[in-house]
């Protein structure tokens, strides 16, 4: 038996056999695009929505009981939770306010990483994509077979469409909300330092 051409046949079944599971991969990769998109627009909105403000009025704005027009929701709901947190215990001790704001950041971190690895994922799929049928495709060409060439072309070009879009979009969605990100932490470290000098203050 021919080990090189068992290896060959091997390999080949192996690629034929992904097609269909990148595809598959490839329309979720779409639908999950679509989903990062409806929530950027939503998140967009509510930034467009907030109030501007100075730089020097915001400690007084922090200390202020309703922050909805000047703060995003994750501010808001960090604040809220730290505010939670000092009024049950006014002996709050800096190492528990401090986890509260590791966890915080940590949690809005994590929420890139499902659109940062759109980025990588969907140009590598659309590239899968293309070469799997670009395979059968010139093995058809060499049995004369255009009809089975050409469809395979199709596939192979569209794949690559949908990567690179999918791929384009999370990067755009990715730089943006990375922006974002970076803008709420430094408000959640302002509101931590705020409110956490207050208590120690109060309890002095």
């Amino acid at each position: 038996m021919d080990i090189a051409a068992l290896l060959k046949s091997f390999i080949y079944l192996i690629s034929s056999s992904l097609l269909y599971p990148v595809m598959f991969l490839l329309v979720l990769l779409t639908v999950w695009t679509l989903i990062c998109g409806g929530a950027f627009f939503a998140e967009w909105l509510e930034r467009a929505r907030l109030d501007k403000y100075a730089p020097e009025d915001l400690p007084n704005l922090i200390r202020e009981p309703d922050e909805r027009s000047i703060f995003s929701h994750r501010v808001l709901d960090y604040l809220k939770t730290l505010r939670l947190l000092v009024d049950t215990d006014r002996n709050t001790l800096e190492v528990e306010i401090e986890n509260v704001f590791q966890e915080k950041t940590l949690g809005m971190w994590k929420s890139l990483d499902k659109v940062g690895m759109i980025i990588r994922i969907g140009p590598g799929l659309g590239l899968i994509g293309t070469l799997i049928p670009m395979g059968t495709g010139l093995a058809a060409l060499g049995q004369g077979d255009m009809t089975k060439l050409s469809s395979d072309l199709v596939i192979a070009f569209t794949t690559t469409v949908v990567g690179l879009a999918a791929g384009i979009l999370a990067y755009f969605f990715y730089t943006v909300r990375r922006r974002w990100v970076e803008e709420d932490i430094k408000n959640i470290e302002l509101v931590t330092d705020i409110l956490a000098g207050d208590t120690v203050a109060q309890t002095e």
